[in-house]
């Protein structure tokens, strides 16, 4: 018999999902993201970035289902140290809540 060698996918592509997106719903945003999506891959501040771009119409966006992953969670936290910011101007930037930033903070830091 035969082996199979089996792929593990890590995680979402993206990349090519935005560019699918992009190309049938909204190809007049595809300038704005041209950058992003030239990328080899896209890290977590460029998917928020992206997702902002194509999708933020004024209103305030519901963050019911979002989700993020320890990578993501580690380089926010980088952020936060890297600017200088306490949980408040944190949560306000990356649109989180006070306490979803303490909760990581003494999750993965502590």
């Amino acid at each position: 018999m035969d082996k199979q060698i089996q792929i593990i996918n890590i995680g979402p592509n993206y990349k090519q999902i935005y560019h699918d997106f992009i190309e049938a719903k909204c190809p007049d945003k595809r300038k704005f993201v041209k950058g992003f999506l030239s990328k080899d891959s896209l890290s977590v501040s460029d998917v928020l970035k992206i997702n902002n771009i194509i999708f933020f119409d004024g209103s305030s966006e519901s963050q019911k289902f979002k989700s993020y992953d320890k990578q993501a969670i580690f380089e926010i936290l980088d952020y936060q140290k890297a600017h200088r910011l306490n949980n408040t101007q944190l949560a306000s930037h990356f649109k989180l809540s006070r306490n979803t930033v303490t909760k990581w903070k003494r999750t993965f830091l502590i």
